[in-house]
């Protein structure tokens, strides 16, 4: 497995290494020794979540706030995702910017996602099965959405806004201004 920085911090893209015969394939998919010699952070995953969508299907942006706030290793298990974060830590250089990366059934790249990140991600195959990793538990108390159409992050989602679906709750979330107004973190 080979992981690499980005340009935010604790936010990393972890390459597996994929072993393909006949037979099918073998990957490692986290291995918390190599994870944490390589960016020194300690990560302990205690719950396994995973989702199904159409094509067109957008879910987030998510987070949640105080101390059940959550660390995420994110993976498309099934076709082809745009996933993104946006930084809602005020004391990073990259505060309010956002990320985006391709994560699909083929190459296996998964996203590290630390606490304090909105984080959501966009079908762009005709289904998708999506996996993460979260080392905490989902809190409904303490849950957040920010409008990932919001024009102030200005994030390219890849597909024309008419052609993407969300939940009536996706649609109802809160601008990315309004959300830092709210924020516990």
């Amino acid at each position: 497995m080979r992981i690499e920085a980005t340009l935010f911090r604790d936010l990393y893209i972890i390459y597996p290494q994929i072993f393909n015969d006949d037979r099918g394939y073998f990957l490692e998919t986290f291995n918390e020794k190599v994870f944490k010699e390589e960016t020194g952070l300690k990560v302990n995953f205690v719950q396994d979540n995973e989702s199904k969508s159409k094509r067109g299907v957008l879910r987030g942006l998510h987070y949640q706030e105080g101390v059940s706030a959550q660390s995420k290793l994110v993976r498309a298990v099934e076709g082809t995702v745009l996933d993104t974060v946006v930084d809602m830590r005020e004391d990073s250089d990259t505060f309010g910017r956002s990320y985006s990366i391709i994560l699909d059934d083929k190459e296996k790249t998964q996203l590290f996602v630390p606490k304090g990140f909105a984080h959501g991600f966009l079908t762009l195959s005709e289904k998708s099965r999506f996996a993460y990793k979260c080392d905490n538990y989902y809190n409904p108390k303490s849950e957040g959405s920010i409008d990932a159409l919001d024009p102030t992050l200005n994030i390219n989602w890849v597909i024309p806004h008419d052609e993407i679906i969300r939940s009536e709750k996706d649609k109802g979330a809160m601008t990315f201004i309004k959300a830092m107004e709210k924020k516990v973190i």
